[in-house]
Order: structure tokens, then sequence, then C-alpha cells
């Protein structure tokens, strides 16, 4: 099941035209000595492996504890993010999809590879592969078996298709057995993948102590 209809993407080439002379200017530089690239390289890690997706798990973390935060989240993510100082691209939309016992969320981006940097980081390198763009529409089940998450047969998957303008955060399912923990511990049980859709929260027993 496809949770809205494919939207046309205006997107042009793999890369954006702003992508692309960055990406230029980050040649030029590096070429004359300017930026070291293993310097960048460092900055592209912690952005994708800890800034990005630990606004995300803040937010799932908060939402999780707080009711009113969780309703102002699937109402307008946007704003609700906007509270804890999260801001969005100018121009871009952001739409929290939630987890049930019933309904299991999932995005992808099927002509290039639209994905809330702000809250997730940037998106990892299976995210923008054709593989999975094209099977996550067709045969979700499988990909996420691929990624090793079952999921009961009755369970409705539904995948969210981004767009130049409109971006999804998955609001994964709370772990069992976490009533006691911080919002801090919360935030630790949060994976990126949890919030693409391809995973699932951890367990507390699951994090390394």
């Amino acid at each position: 099941m496809t949770g809205k209809d494919h939207e046309h993407h205006d997107h042009g080439s793999e890369l954006s035209e702003t992508q692309q002379r960055v990406r230029a200017l980050e040649t030029i530089l590096t070429e004359k000595g300017y930026v070291d690239p293993a310097a960048l390289d460092a900055i592209i890690e912690a952005y994708e492996t800890r800034i990005g997706p630990h606004n995300g798990a803040r937010v799932v973390a908060r939402a999780w504890r707080d009711p009113s935060f969780k309703e102002a989240l699937l109402k307008d993510a946007t704003a609700a993010i906007a509270t804890l100082g999260i801001l969005g691209r100018v121009g871009d939309h952001l739409v929290a999809v939630e987890n049930t016992e019933h309904v299991h969320n999932m995005i992808v981006c099927t002509l290039c590879s639209c994905y809330p940097w702000e809250v997730l980081g940037l998106p990892p390198t299976w995210y923008k592969s054709a593989p999975y763009r094209s099977r996550a529409v067709i045969d979700p089940r499988g990909v996420l078996a691929d990624f090793g998450v079952t999921l009961p047969a009755a369970m409705d998957i539904r995948v969210w298709d981004s767009t130049a303008e409109t971006r999804f955060l998955v609001l994964p399912m709370r772990p069992a057995g976490t009533e006691g923990l911080s919002e801090e511990q919360l935030a630790g049980l949060v994976t990126r993948d949890a919030m693409i859709g391809t995973g699932l929260a951890r367990r507390p027993d699951q994090v390394k102590s």
C-alpha cells in the first residue's frame, strides 16, 4: 500500500543545482589547499551519524514522553520541531507519520533522494540507491526483511513518497519496558533507520551501557 500517490517531482538530475555548485566549490577549495579533505569528511560524518539523527531522536523521545507534543507533531511537524529549536529549510514541510500496532510506515523518495536532513542528518547511501527507491514501493515487506525487520502478516505497511516540498519522519513505536526512562535515555533507543521506517526503535537491553 502506498501512503500517498506518487506526485510529480521536479528534481532534474540526481544532484540539485545547488548541490552541484557546492561539490564544484569543494573541489576547487581542496585543490587550492584551502580545505582539508579529511576535515570535510569528519564534518560530514558528524552530521550524518550524530548531529542529524540526534535531532530526530530528541523529537521522537519528546513525543513519547509528552502527549501534547506528540499531538502537535502529528498535526504540524514543521511547527512542532521548531519549538525544540530545529528549523527546516525554507519551503520544506515536514510530516510525521506514526507507527502503531496495526500500521508500519516507511519513507522513500522514488525519483531522487529528498530527505529531512534537519532531523535525520545526511541520507544513507542505500536510501539514494535505485533498488531501494523502486523496491520500497513494489515490495516494502521484502525490503524490510532485508533490513532484518519482520512484521506480522496482518500489519498494514504504508510507504510515503517524499518530494522537494514535503518530507516525512516516522514516529516509531515506543519499546515496552521504557516507562521509567528519561527523555535522554529514550533518545538513545531511537535510530536513524527507525525514523525512516526501515528499522525499529531499540529495546533497552539492546543498548550498550
